[in-house]
């Protein structure tokens, strides 16, 4: 029941972060007390790690630039591919990191002010780590859906019907 359960919960909190206790509790058939323990539970495991909202850039300023770069690497005998992942993950840029199979080894998520401070970031801090082989940047232009929100819904055009 344990992991099912959790699942439940989970599953609701990643699709609003902020959905009240009582209402999950409904949702779920639980008490409001068996959810909340639970949360406290996963949150005390990591496995809930942090909540956060998702927010549409593009209206908030149009100055902040996102890329996408592709890293090949060399991993460190003994240490493997998860400590130049560290290294890359301390940079402040650096939003997400994630271990790949295909043709590199890491995707590597960064906003910076502007295409040129990622441009800098990548030849200043990460292409010149010891292990990085090469690295391949795809600026992101713009974001249609993330983490499951549509940030650019069409606006419907409004006609008028016509009858004959």
């Amino acid at each position: 029941m344990r992991n099912g359960f959790y699942a439940q919960i989970l599953d609701l909190l990643e699709n609003d972060a902020n959905t009240a206790i009582e209402d999950i509790a409904l949702m779920v058939g639980a008490s409001q007390a068996q959810v909340k323990e639970a949360i406290e539970d996963m949150e005390k495991q990591k496995i809930i790690v942090k909540y956060a909202a998702i927010v549409n850039r593009e209206k908030v300023t149009a100055d902040d630039a996102e890329a996408l770069i592709e890293v090949k690497v060399v991993p460190i005998r003994g240490l493997g591919y998860d400590d130049l992942a560290e290294r890359i993950y301390r940079f402040s840029e650096v939003k997400s990191v994630y271990l790949m199979s295909g043709t590199y080894d890491l995707a590597v998520i960064v906003r910076a002010g502007s295409m040129k401070q990622i441009s800098q970031f990548v030849f200043e801090k990460l292409a010149v780590l010891d292990g990085v082989t090469s690295t391949v940047t795809h600026f992101i232009m713009r974001k249609y859906k993330e983490h499951g929100v549509i940030l650019t819904a069409r606006e419907q055009e409004e006609r008028l019907v016509i009858s004959p």
